[in-house]
């Protein structure tokens, strides 16, 4: 059920005005000064000026840019211990690896039920604050005895539809994991038989949960990272998901290990060996791709799949995207927070740096990757982006007040000076899901409390699943000496 605020109550049709709507006319993005979106149910009926037809309420948001809503194809719906990584590497020293007695004596869950619960709802809660209408969950699989699970799901689809969040879920699954030897090598082990029983527990899930909740929950197949697979296995998954016609995540080229473990396994780098086991289509979204090497982009690029680009995360570990031409490309969060309007901000940036004086992205690149190209990569031409006929999926941004300093164009404000914490309200297929920053429902208070001590009980967990099992204050040492009372 989701959320009811009074502006759900009254039947009828809604018009949003603002300083600035981002309409779609001819195929691309619009600004329509001073303009008007008009919505009812879950279709937006007009965009542009002077609306004649009849209306139940006005809104209007002054200084501020109504437009679609972000689209999040790599969603963090985790507590992230990924932010542990930013001052403590390497990570297979830091129990971001399993070691081998860990493995031998059988990894564990290291969160229950209701924890795992818990943790979605809280970031599914997260990606609304920060205007993301439509999100692709992802959560690591370093804490979980193997996959994640149908149950866990199912509860996700509950949490999302209550909050009102559009999400496609799927259970992560694996075919293998790395593992830190005693004398610190690193290896990676494959389980066949794991693979396939993942799969086939996510092709269940799908035939069980595609198009629920008044279709607010649709479904994907999430193989988690290429390097744990086999081409046969790889393959039977791309099979299925042409099959069900639902989008397939595999998270490639990012990072030198995996490149290495790939050359090694089939002396290829990975484009070729997707491309040459038949596994690239439009389907495939493709994590992170900061380590494509060779003629990885144009292999890409012609396959149609969709690079996800996540700059926050990949520029942490010192990692950016060679060029943006080419590809397809989508936004991702990945980490904390789950702030799309920032990650936008570094993509440029990272572009500008990366692209040189030729290729260099300009802002609307990247506000059309966050909106159009998360769509384009779901075939829902109905998202991302306000026209006549399409889903209203809107946030609405402030961009009154002096702590953006001065602006003329409402885009560039938003990659040069304002953050996730401007987003004021968000409408997701046609009902106001936040409200001035409240979700009906959701205690953010209440929520960061019980968050906290759910990261710190894991945390704690660490020494156990790290390499020689250091103490804690060895793992995270802080940084500067902790003077005590």
């Amino acid at each position: 059920m989701s959320p009811e605020t009074e502006h759900n109550k009254q039947p009828g049709a809604t018009l949003l005005t603002a300083r600035w709507v981002v309409g779609h006319r001819d195929g691309r993005h619009v600004l329509y000064e001073n303009g008007e979106v008009v919505f009812e149910g879950e279709r937006i009926l007009f965009v542009g000026h002077r609306y004649d037809g009849p209306v139940t309420r006005r809104i209007d948001y002054g200084k501020a840019l109504i437009g679609p809503g972000f689209i999040d194809l790599d969603a963090l719906s985790d507590l992230d211990t990924g932010v542990l990584g930013l001052d403590h590497a390497p990570g297979w020293k830091k129990g971001r690896v399993w070691p081998r007695d860990y493995v031998e004596a059988g990894p564990v869950e290291m969160y229950s039920p209701e924890e795992l619960a818990f943790q979605k709802r809280y970031a599914f809660a997260q990606l609304i604050r920060n205007g993301i209408t439509t999100a692709l969950p992802i959560a690591s699989l370093f804490y979980r005895a193997w996959n994640e699970t149908p149950d866990e799901f199912a509860s996700a689809a509950e949490s999302a539809a209550d909050l009102g969040l559009r999400v496609y879920l799927g259970p992560a699954f694996r075919a293998g994991h790395s593992v830190v030897e005693d004398d610190g090598r690193l290896t990676v082990e494959i389980d066949a038989e794991q693979g396939a029983a993942g799969l086939e527990t996510a092709l269940a899930f799908c035939a069980a949960h595609d198009g629920t909740h008044g279709g607010l929950v649709r479904t994907m197949l999430a193989p988690d990272r290429i390097e744990f697979w086999t081409g046969d296995l790889l393959k039977r998954i791309a099979d299925a998901a042409r099959d069900l016609d639902v989008p397939v995540r595999l998270h490639c080229c990012q990072s030198g290990f995996e490149a290495e473990t790939i050359r090694r396994r089939f002396d290829k780098t990975a484009p070729e060996w997707l491309r040459d086991i038949g596994f690239l289509s439009r389907r495939a979204l493709l994590p992170h791709g900061t380590h494509i090497g060779g003629d990885g982009l144009r292999i890409i690029a012609e396959s149609g799949a969709t690079v996800v680009h996540c700059p926050l995360v990949m520029a942490r570990h010192g990692a950016a995207l060679e060029r943006i031409p080419g590809l397809r490309l989508g936004m991702g969060t990945d980490t904390w927070p789950p702030d799309m309007i920032l990650n936008m901000q570094l993509g440029l940036m990272l572009g500008r740096l990366m692209g040189g004086t030729t290729e260099s992205p300009i802002s609307a690149d990247l506000y059309d990757i966050a909106t159009l190209g998360g769509a384009d990569a779901l075939n829902r031409p109905d998202l991302g982006r306000l026209q006549p006929g399409a889903t209203a999926d809107i946030t609405v941004i402030d961009l009154s007040g002096d702590r953006l300093g001065q602006l003329i164009d409402p885009i560039s404000a938003l990659m040069g000076s304002a953050s996730g914490r401007d987003v004021h309200s968000v409408v997701i297929a046609g009902r106001f899901v936040m409200v001035d920053g409240v979700i009906p429902g959701f205690d953010f208070d209440a929520a960061h409390g019980r968050a906290q001590a759910q990261f710190e009980r894991l945390v704690a967990r660490y020494p156990q699943r790290t390499w020689q099992h250091p103490p804690l204050e060895t793992i995270f040492p802080p940084s500067y000496p902790m003077v005590k009372p």
